[in-house]
């Protein structure tokens, strides 16, 4: 079974159209977070760069008055809902094993709790907690990390060095199979 690469998700056009509005800059960010953390905490790295690469691409972009309305946005928010159907989707048009895209999916669904009339603390598996957590180190007041900029190329070349990575721990886990 060939795991997608993070560089072939960010290249295809939904990622593309549904990353420019809830920020290339934060979604590279939290995706190297979540790598961080996830090698820390002994979660599937794999699974949780991916989510985290995805997890705002359900954002809608509330304006009022030709601005930018964040209070409006949290009152309406269902981002995690929308982002876990178009990743799940995605990730199935690529060919990514249908388990693996199934836990994106619900990593992407449970990254926050706005949406929901309760409270997940203590309820997250560890890879959802890892994507929440990724995503919360780069928070910033107003939503205003979904305004950070990066250019498309610089995304590539971030996300190529972390395919990379993503590939080496694989093969110490090759490795480490082998030997036992």
């Amino acid at each position: 079974m060939s795991k997608v690469k993070l560089v072939d998700i960010f290249k295809h056009r939904v990622t593309q159209k549904y990353l420019q509005r809830s920020g290339v800059n934060h979604a590279v960010t939290v995706a190297y977070n979540a790598f961080d953390l996830a090698v820390e905490q002994n979660v599937d790295v794999n699974l949780a760069v991916k989510a985290a690469l995805l997890h705002d691409m359900g954002h809608y972009e509330w304006y009022r008055d030709g601005k930018w309305d964040y209070d409006e946005y949290r009152r309406h928010d269902i981002h995690a809902i929308k982002g876990a159907e178009r990743a799940h989707k995605l990730l199935i048009r690529l060919g990514e094993d249908r388990l693996a895209a199934k836990e994106v999916s619900l990593a992407i669904l449970l990254h926050t709790d706005s949406y929901l009339p309760f409270d997940l603390k203590g309820k997250r598996t560890a890879l959802q907690r890892v994507v929440t957590e990724a995503d919360n180190m780069d928070e910033q007041p107003k939503g205003l990390h979904h305004y950070k900029e990066m250019e498309k190329s610089e995304a590539i070349k971030l996300l190529r060095k972390l395919d990379k990575k993503i590939a080496a721990l694989d093969s110490i886990d090759e490795d480490e199979k082998i030997s036992s």
